[in-house]
């Protein structure tokens, strides 16, 4: 009997695995909505609490922190119980942070409510992730995975329309995240109409009724059902984490957690002190939120970029080559901006380079790993990389209220995501042709 991976692997994609693709894309562009709407209230923050540019800082990586922690713990549950449940935990955690941070009264109580937030982003990561890789055909898996990677910056666009909109006409911060609370719950719906839990998972874990949900969805998409389960895959000894430093996958591991760190903290450093940063040059708040915009539709045209061109190249060079391209955006970012259109334009670069090389490194980590570990590997990849993402806008904080003006300050946090294509250049991989 043949598995049904190796089917889905082959065939062409049926419209109902398009649909868990694009909904998985929603998903994205809601975390990057979430994820950036701490940069969208941070002037109103910082202006009613009277808070310096270092702790400002602090408050801006909480998240990413939390994302750390959500990615690997989450990550590893949903290759335990499966990655429908754990997308639906995440957005009962994500929708729940988004209300109590609109309540927050201090820096301490928004700190904590931004770091839970985090754990529902990180654990959505690596669960959308892993869903995404194990619908979609081998033909289509990097352009699907890095399609859905690209939903963050369109999530931000739409979503920092949006949070603009709300600025200017209530003046209030707590908006933003009252308005990422309600479009955060309005997905679960969503998900439990569309989103099946993947046949890779089913097949591998064999939990109850494995062969009848097997079968639900394999008619769903216009296959035949099967007779039986194909025989078990062989078993590894270990726990999932052990095994993501077994020998033959130590090094990938290593090295793509090393590539993720680098290229996060460049690519937060931007999009999170852009609002900020386009305040203190004496422009108004809801002109700073545009700015930010500008950088996500550069980022969307980039994941679109790469998505693409991923269908006749490598994405590995792909991955590199943005890399390079946003280091050197991000210094001229440093130095050539002085009026809003030219901050628009150099904000617009950057995104395009940065956002593009994350929507390929997600292609890229999904390639790496296998299926019984391609949520884990993936949430150890996320997790451990976000501290890069936390420090990117902690370590920038600290160079502004040190007297770094914002030119050596993009320098330096540039070199994040150079060494992090240097890295990837020397890096080798197999790329699994089933999910």
């Amino acid at each position: 009997m043949e598995d049904p991976r190796a089917i889905i692997a082959r065939e062409p994609m049926h419209y109902r695995q398009v649909l868990t693709v694009a909904t998985a894309t929603a998903l994205n562009a809601l975390d990057g909505f979430d994820v950036l709407s701490i940069s969208f209230a941070s002037p109103g923050i910082a202006h009613e609490w009277g808070i310096t540019r270092a702790a400002l800082g602090f408050v801006l990586s909480m998240e990413l922190i939390g994302m750390g922690i959500g990615a690997f713990l989450l990550g590893n549950l949903a290759d335990r119980f499966g990655r429908r449940p754990t997308i639906l935990g995440c957005l009962v955690i994500m929708g729940t942070g988004m209300a109590l941070a609109s309540l927050a009264g201090n820096v301490t109580m928004l700190s904590a409510f931004r770091l839970f937030t985090g754990l529902g982003i990180g654990g959505m990561l690596a669960a959308t992730g892993a869903i995404v890789a194990e619908c979609s055909n081998a033909r289509r898996r990097n352009l699907a995975v890095a399609i859905m990677a690209g939903g963050y910056p369109i999530g931000a666009i739409v979503g920092g329309s949006i949070a603009s909109a709300l600025l200017a006409a209530t003046g209030r911060w707590q908006s933003v995240f009252e308005f990422g609370a309600l479009a955060t719950l309005c997905f679960i719906p969503l998900v439990l109409w569309l989103v099946p839990e993947t046949i890779a998972f089913l097949v591998h874990k064999r939990p109850a009724r494995a062969l009848e949900k097997i079968n639900r969805t394999m008619v769903r998409q216009g296959r035949a059902p099967l007779s039986a389960l194909p025989p078990r895959d062989v078993q590894v000894a270990g726990t999932g984490v052990a095994q993501l430093f077994a020998p033959g996958i130590r090094s990938i591991t290593l090295l793509l957690t090393m590539i993720y760190f680098g290229h996060m903290m460049s690519f937060y450093f931007f999009v999170k002190w852009i609002p900020k940063i386009v305040v203190d040059m004496g422009f108004a708040a809801a002109a700073a939120g545009g700015v930010l915009v500008w950088a996500n539709v550069g980022g969307a045209l980039g994941s679109l970029g790469v998505s693409l061109l991923s269908q006749r190249f490598s994405v590995r060079y792909l991955v590199a080559a943005a890399m390079f391209g946003g280091a050197a955006a991000l210094c001229v970012f440093g130095y050539w901006p002085t009026t809003l259109a030219r901050l628009s334009i150099m904000a617009c670069v950057g995104g395009f380079f940065t956002n593009g090389a994350t929507a390929g490194l997600y292609a890229v980590i999904a390639q790496c790993f296998p299926a019984h570990l391609r949520a884990g590997g993936t949430g150890l990849v996320i997790g451990a990389g976000r501290a890069g993402a936390a420090l990117g806008p902690v370590i920038a904080g600290l160079l502004f209220t040190w007297g770094w003006s914002l030119g050596p300050v993009a320098v330096m946090l540039a070199c994040g995501t150079l060494l992090a294509g240097i890295v990837l250049l020397t890096f080798r991989y197999r790329e699994s042709t089933i999910a």
